[in-house]
């Protein structure tokens, strides 16, 4: 990993923001969260981490594991004009498993805005989480809530929403 980037992060939007700030909603648009329950890649930066806690209220975030990433790529990865992640549009990425691009990802040896340029929707579209919010979509994960960073625990979200 080149000293810049640090990992990886999963954003996943749950609130929507009505008569939000201007500064909120350029952020949320930077960070290529339009709507409500879409998730985004991105790289662990600190200019992508201040952005994130300036959408504190509105987004979670946190570091996906492999297994998850995998999950989250073969459901709800999409490749332009193509469709879903199978053996074609896995061949048009040059890859022959998800798995394998999960793991290039969390090794930091593919960005995530390389994935995209060779086709990779950068948005995944999810489902709202089977069996509801373990807590209050208006409280800090911390304090018994669904917002803000969460760490390890998006891995439990990504299962309940892909």
């Amino acid at each position: 990993m080149s000293a810049e980037t640090l990992g990886v992060l999963l954003a996943i939007r749950l609130r929507s923001g009505i008569k939000m700030g201007g500064e909120m909603e350029y952020a949320l648009r930077t960070l290529r969260l339009g709507r409500r329950f879409h998730a985004v890649l991105l790289p662990k930066k600190p200019e992508i981490i201040g952005m994130l806690r300036k959408v504190k209220d509105l987004v979670t975030w946190g570091e996906p594991s492999l297994e998850k990433l995998a999950l989250l790529l073969e459901r709800r990865g999409r490749i332009v004009g193509v469709g879903r992640l199978d053996g074609v549009a896995l061949r048009k990425l040059g890859y022959g498993s998800v798995e394998e691009i999960a793991r290039e990802i969390l090794e930091g040896r593919i960005s995530p805005k390389e994935l995209y340029k060779k086709g990779l929707k950068p948005v995944f579209r999810l489902h709202p989480p089977k069996g509801g919010f373990k807590g209050s979509v208006k409280k800090p994960y911390g304090s018994g809530g669904e917002l803000g960073y969460r760490g390890r625990g998006i891995d439990e979200l990504i299962e309940k929403m892909s």
